[in-house]
């Protein structure tokens, strides 16, 4: 149909194989409650597109006022700033789950090239984290910036 406007199912995915990420299972569950609440049938494209967007705001959604993910200290999601702030294995995990996200351990000692560009990027990004006993000075100790 000339003319027309394409429909999404009709073109092709502009990500390449290896860039594409399944949905987590909360997100799963989310475009399974969207379906239902429209009356579509589920698995479909529309509902997993649509959830699949809503989790591209990333780290910055953890930070936003009402943010979906709750890390606690008391709970040993994240460090306190006696012992370098930032996130634990259990607190990257479960963030990981509730966004899809792929968050790593810091890499303070960087061994491969990898990890020398995170901890190049990370110190460049946290220059101005100065202040005396705030979490972000604790997470640059961390790192060993």
């Amino acid at each position: 149909m000339k003319g027309a406007l394409e429909q999404v199912w009709d073109t092709k995915n502009p990500k390449p194989k290896k860039k594409r990420k399944k949905l987590a299972p909360g997100q799963k569950a989310a475009a399974k409650r969207r379906a239902k609440a429209a009356g579509r049938p589920y698995p479909n494209l529309v509902d997993n597109m649509a959830v699949a967007r809503k989790a591209e705001g990333g780290l910055a959604r953890m930070f936003k006022k009402g943010g979906d993910v709750n890390l606690s200290v008391g709970r040993g999601e994240k460090l306190p700033v006696s012992k370098g702030a930032g996130l634990t294995a259990k607190g990257r995990a479960k963030y990981n789950r509730a966004t899809g996200s792929n968050l790593k351990a810091p890499a303070p000692n960087p061994k491969t090239a990898k990890a020398k560009a995170r901890k190049k990027s990370f110190c460049a990004r946290s220059r101005s984290w100065t202040k005396p006993g705030s979490r972000g000075a604790a997470a640059r100790r961390r790192w060993n910036c």
